[in-house]
C-alpha cells in the first residue's frame, strides 16, 4: 500500500466543542501523522499522512466529530505524501 496526504477544511460549528483533541485522538488511534489547527475564521483545519484507508476513516471521523459539533461542509484536497511529520499534534 502507498502513503497518501489529505488536506482538509472543517466548516461548521467545530471551534469549542474539542474537535482539535479528538482529532489528535482518532488520528493517533489510525496512526496517522499530521497536524490539526482552529482557524481565525472558525473553521479547523487538518493536513494528515498515511496509508489512504486510514485517511478515509480519518475523513469519515472529521464528517461527525465530536458529541457538540455541527458539521457543515468538509473540502477535501488530496496532495502528495511528504513524509514530514512523525506524529499528530496540534498545530498553532
Amino acid at each position: 500500500m502507498s502513503k497518501e496526504r489529505v488536506h482538509i477544511i472543517v466548516h461548521g460549528r467545530v471551534q469549542g466543542v474539542f474537535y482539535r483533541a479528538r482529532t489528535i485522538e482518532t488520528a493517533i488511534d489510525l496512526k496517522v501523522n499530521g497536524w490539526v489547527m482552529n482557524r481565525v475564521d472558525g473553521k479547523v483545519e487538518v493536513v494528515a499522512e498515511g496509508e489512504r484507508e486510514d485517511l478515509e476513516n480519518l475523513l469519515n471521523w472529521c464528517r461527525k466529530g465530536p458529541k457538540h459539533a455541527h458539521i457543515t461542509e468538509l473540502e477535501i484536497f488530496w496532495e502528495p505524501f511528504s513524509d514530514e511529520f512523525k506524529d499528530f499534534k496540534v498545530q498553532y
